[in-house]
């Protein structure tokens, strides 16, 4: 059975003066899904994400929301979705309940209708006891659940979450993932930014990687993982000297697909741990290369990003203009 499109987008451009901030992308968003967008600062990421809840319009391309075009119909757009942004607006004087009326206000929604709308989200949130006290009370996380049922207040069919767990204490941000998991069991379709890999491992159904305003590649973290075709030993070496003779013989050898410089040393992709780590070991010997350290594992998100990027998601260099 064909799954319903909640977003559709396609060759959307940004530009900015002679910078390409998003660079003719095409995608979909299924509905009930947690959708993720993960990529350096720089990359792109909330560009596109702001373009999609209509604060932008595209160069050229188009996006649609349930059928609805960001441009020509973004007030209807506007009614279907919810938006937490990057920087929190939150008045530290107010309290979390008021906030929530501010913005029933500014919905147009009835006091009834509000008042209702604004338990409901403070219980969602694990926030109802705390909503009487001043914001500048809470704590990062506690203001980050009062952002996201600012979010929520509009009853919007998709959530959109730009960074949402950033700056946050590990605890935090964990609380913060079960939230965004619950929203999807309520049939919520989400669409996030990120540029946390474990994050975009353990929340997002599929997600696209975007670096330089392109998408590199799209599917679920495990099918990215599983399309690279081998598994990864790392080598830590004592002297790092040596690094790129061996990283030359290995190369050459048959049970090896890549071979990848680090800090410490080398990761190495091979078919077979156990035809590949004997030629390993040899080569090391050979070239008088102490190994200090060897790990072994299965492809991860950050392996996913090199291969498709050329570096590691921190060794990106930010750009003005897009995020």
């Amino acid at each position: 059975m064909d799954r319903a499109i909640a977003i559709d987008v396609k060759q959307l451009c940004k530009s900015y003066e002679r910078h390409k901030a998003v660079d003719d992308i095409s995608f979909q968003v299924y509905a009930g899904e947690i959708f993720g967008l993960l990529g350096p600062n720089g990359a792109g990421k909330s560009t596109t994400l702001r373009t999609l809840i209509t604060l932008l319009h595209p160069t050229s391309g188009s996006a649609a929301v349930f059928g609805h075009d960001t441009v020509r119909e973004a007030d209807t757009v506007r009614m279907l979705i919810g938006y937490v942004p990057q920087e929190r607006a939150i008045d530290r004087f107010l309290t979390g309940r008021e906030h929530l009326e501010l913005l029933g206000a500014l919905y147009h929604l009835s006091k009834t209708e509000a008042a209702k709308r604004i338990d409901e989200l403070l219980t969602l949130v694990e926030l109802n006891a705390h909503a009487d006290r001043p914001a500048k009370t809470y704590s990062g996380g506690m203001k980050r659940k009062l952002d996201i049922a600012c979010g929520l207040l509009p009853n919007p069919k998709i959530l959109f979450l730009d960074e949402p767990t950033l700056g946050l204490d590990v605890q935090s941000r964990l609380r913060i993932w079960e939230y965004v998991r619950m929203l999807k069991t309520r049939g919520l379709t989400v669409v996030m930014t990120t540029n946390y890999l474990d994050e975009a491992d353990q929340l997002c159904d599929r997600l696209a990687i975007i670096d330089g305003g392109k998408i590199k590649t799209l599917g679920s973290p495990a099918e990215l993982k599983i399309a690279l075709g081998g598994d990864i030993v790392s080598l830590t070496l004592k002297e790092t000297d040596r690094t790129a003779g061996l990283e030359a013989v290995l190369k050459d050898q048959p049970a090896i697909t890549s071979v990848r410089t680090t800090d410490k040393g080398l990761d190495i992709r091979v078919e077979s741990p156990e035809k590949a780590l004997p030629a390993i070991l040899d080569s090391a010997n050979r070239l008088g290369c102490n190994i200090e350290f060897i790990q072994y594992n299965r492809p991860r998100l950050d392996d996913v990003f090199i291969a498709h990027t050329g570096r590691a998601i921190t060794e990106s260099v930010p750009e003005t203009g897009s995020t």
